[in-house]
């Protein structure tokens, strides 16, 4: 198979793949080096690299769990709080081998949407690698990030564009 068939293989294959499909499997640490280095192949106008990411696993990882659930509890009314949601949060979190957090820094140097741009492109990177690697993934967007901006130690130009979960899948 030449390059351009395995390229179109990979992108067909590509899907969001959601943490209660993912086994106890680790990630070994030279693929999920890998995935993030792809990452930071992404094009970006004037070389701004705008994405920031920071990785959770083990006790970090159920630390951000443990946060957002209370973030959850702290700002849902009790007439519209759902115990089910709450307890989602924690396990997908949880049930992810490692959760990534994307952030995008905005330079000044070119337009806002050029750098969230490059940042989409940098997770598409992560995705392709993820699948091309069997482990699952997805990006999520909760508008509970909004509130992680001292625990993911966010600056005045940065802003949280969600988690990309990943783990490893029962049937990829």
């Amino acid at each position: 198979m030449n390059k351009a068939e395995i390229l179109k293989e990979i992108i067909e294959q590509r899907r969001s793949i959601f943490p209660k499909d993912y086994t106890d499997t680790e990630i070994p640490q030279e693929i999920l080096d890998e995935i993030l280095h792809s990452a930071t192949l992404a094009p970006n106008h004037k070389r701004t690299k705008p994405w920031r990411f920071k990785t959770f696993r083990g006790e970090e990882k159920a630390g951000l769990a443990a946060e957002m659930q209370a973030i959850y509890k702290a700002t849902q009314p009790e007439q519209v709080f759902l115990e089910k949601k709450y307890n989602d949060i924690g396990f997908k979190i949880n049930k992810a081998d490692a959760v990534v957090s994307i952030v995008v820094n905005f330079s000044g140097m070119v337009p806002e949407w050029e750098e969230i741009a490059a940042v989409s492109m940098a997770v598409q990177n992560m995705y392709l690698t993820c699948t091309a690697n069997g482990i699952g993934c997805y990006w999520s967007s909760p508008k509970l990030v909004d509130h992680l901006k001292e625990s993911l130690t966010i600056e005045e130009n940065q802003k949280c564009l969600g988690f990309f979960y990943m783990g490893v899948a029962d049937a990829m």
